[in-house]
């Protein structure tokens, strides 16, 4: 397997690279994972982790396409190309960009490819704002549809996703898996979530509005704060916990909430150990979700539907395609539709619980780690015919 992301950071991809290595573990497969230097140990049965070499002067990757990736993809093929001639392999398992030498050294070495798709790479260069060159965006177009159409297994992670692969390539074999396996240490988060880790936050006898993920501005964290203006004209009694971000771009929203006067009602804590994220959301009393663009369906939605809280998002399709009216209160992404939300389950928890009970339903019959390993083990032997 080849992951061209810091692998362990507790974000979207590398959290579904953790999801796949721990169904192949379960599974019984043993898996070779080439990756970044960069990146939080984690032990999991059948898995070694092989890295590239340090670069001392790239300690940090960003979220999205970026110069330094392209330097740090440049060693990782020569790291895969390594162990392809040193040990031979069923198949070649690929993430994002990796694929497109993936195919190549597939190719070359006669091994089964399978490419795991997370997001098209076109699109990202438009939703990071990373470049308007129409030449750039058309070449990540044909390296996409070359990339698919050569692969003998597609993995795609949402429905928004398995259309535009499909829309492609119809006929590659293709199977789509929800990221529903990647929370780290959801089970294990202890007992003492209570006092002593509130306490850390000064979150004690206050309405918890929770945020977790990263601070891209696809992830509307000035629209929530922008409603939060609003909804704490109505209630004193909250703190809106947000969870991520660079220390950029935290210092950004800081200064923000800081200029509305704004401060005591916030906690802004940057980047945190994985197993705090489950630890937050037992102590929170409302999950919000205020994406205000995008199409992928956010990672964390499964562990929001999993966690018994209930959940605020916008109305659009990157939460659609998995959120209905009957599992979540579904607002239009502006301030005020945002504040009338999120009061709506603040004054009224016979409603936050009706909707906190369907969500785990929903998750336990659609979302299971179950249903999850099934697929795994279904897109496998789809690659290996």
């Amino acid at each position: 397997m080849v992951a061209p992301q810091p692998f362990l950071e507790p974000r979207g991809t590398p959290l579904s690279v953790l999801g796949r290595l721990k169904a192949l573990s379960q599974l019984g497969h043993a898996v070779d994972l080439v990756t970044y230097h960069i990146g939080q140990d984690v032990q999991i049965p059948n898995v070694v982790v092989h890295r590239i070499p340090r670069i001392s002067f790239i300690r940090t990757i960003s979220v999205g396409p970026s110069a330094k990736k392209v330097l740090l993809d440049l060693f990782l093929v020569a790291k895969t190309w390594q162990m392809l001639r040193e040990k031979r392999y069923d198949l070649l398992h690929t993430h994002e960009e990796a694929s497109f030498f993936g195919i190549h050294l597939a190719r070359l070495f006669r091994v089964r490819h399978l490419y795991d798709m997370h997001s098209s790479l076109p699109q990202q260069l438009g939703n990071f704002r990373y470049t308007r060159l129409k030449m750039l965006i058309r070449l990540f177009d044909w390296l996409e549809r070359k990339v698919i159409s050569s692969s003998h297994g597609l993995i795609t992670i949402c429905p928004a996703l398995e259309k535009h692969a499909r829309g492609i390539n119809s006929r590659v074999p293709h199977v789509m898996i929800e990221n529903v396996a990647s929370e780290l240490s959801w089970d294990q988060a202890q007992d003492d979530t209570g006092e002593h880790f509130g306490s850390a936050y000064s979150v004690e006898d206050k309405r918890i509005i929770l945020y977790a993920g990263t601070f891209e501005p696809y992830q509307g964290i000035d629209l929530l704060i922008d409603s939060a203006e609003q909804v704490l004209k109505r209630r004193q009694d909250l703190l809106f916990w947000l969870i991520g971000g660079k220390q950029e771009q935290v210092q950004h929203y800081q200064r923000k909430i800081d200029r509305l006067g704004l401060s005591q009602f916030f906690s802004l804590t940057g980047t945190r150990p994985p197993h705090e994220v489950p630890r937050a959301v037992r102590l929170c009393h409302v999950l919000v979700s205020p994406r205000i663009s995008g199409t992928n369906t956010p990672l964390k939605i499964y562990a929001y539907l999993r966690s018994g809280k209930p959940i605020v998002a916008t109305n659009l399709y990157t939460h659609t395609q998995v959120l209905t009216p009957d599992v979540a209160v579904l607002v239009e992404p502006q301030p005020m539709a945002m504040a009338k939300g999120l009061l709506s389950v603040l004054d009224d928890p016979e409603l936050g619980s009706t909707l906190s009970q369907r969500a785990k339903e929903l998750f336990e019959s659609n979302y299971s780690f179950e249903k999850y390993l099934e697929k795994t083990e279904r897109i496998l032997q789809i690659a290996m015919a």
